[in-house]
């Protein structure tokens, strides 16, 4: 036994960082929301800035743009040239997204410097393309609302992943071109 968990090592140790940072990291963002849950109808900040963001993004390109808070549900409605476009929920503001690519990248880490500029940077780069994503969703629905379980459920949700997938495989990267240099 004793043979398999060293033969193994690397392999548990990337299990337990990854599955212990993102239980933490989600525990933690669970106590978030729950504060902001025990007020009716109240969006969390975090949602609310993405979609003031997204909002003023979408008036930088031209459409009349404007959100509002939704009075029977913890969501921002997007309005677009005065055509309501869509709700802005809790999972709009990447942070789930966020969580999970720092989990891997801690279950990854090398020294704390460089995985704390990269969770920094990496994390702003998602939350700048999540931004991008509503933004071209919300003038896409509004030009093609008959596309919205293809825009909505596929091509945007991609976008996002594979922005996270990328910079995986930056990360990786990184550590293993550093390694074939020692």
């Amino acid at each position: 036994m004793r043979t398999l968990f060293r033969k193994y090592k690397k392999v548990l140790q990337f299990i337990v960082l990854f599955l212990g940072s993102y239980v933490v990291l989600s525990m933690l963002y669970w106590g978030y929301l729950h504060i902001f849950a025990e007020t009716e109808y109240t969006t969390d900040p975090a949602t609310r800035l993405v979609a003031k963001q997204s909002s003023a993004v979408i008036r930088g390109f031209g459409y009349d743009a404007e959100v509002i808070p939704n009075t029977t549900e913890p969501t921002m409605r997007l309005i677009v040239e005065g055509a309501y476009v869509a709700r802005i929920v809790e999972g709009c503001n990447a942070i789930s997204i966020v969580i999970l690519f720092m989990a891997f990248v801690v279950a990854f880490s090398e020294t704390w410097k460089k995985t704390l500029l990269f969770l920094f940077a990496g994390a702003a780069l998602i939350y700048g393309m999540n931004v991008v994503r509503i933004v071209i969703l919300a003038i896409a629905l509004y030009k093609y609302p008959e596309q919205k379980e293809l825009l909505h459920g596929v091509v945007f949700p991609g976008l996002i992943y594979g922005m996270v997938f990328l910079l995986w495989m930056v990360w990786v990267r990184m550590l293993s071109v550093k390694k074939r240099h020692e």
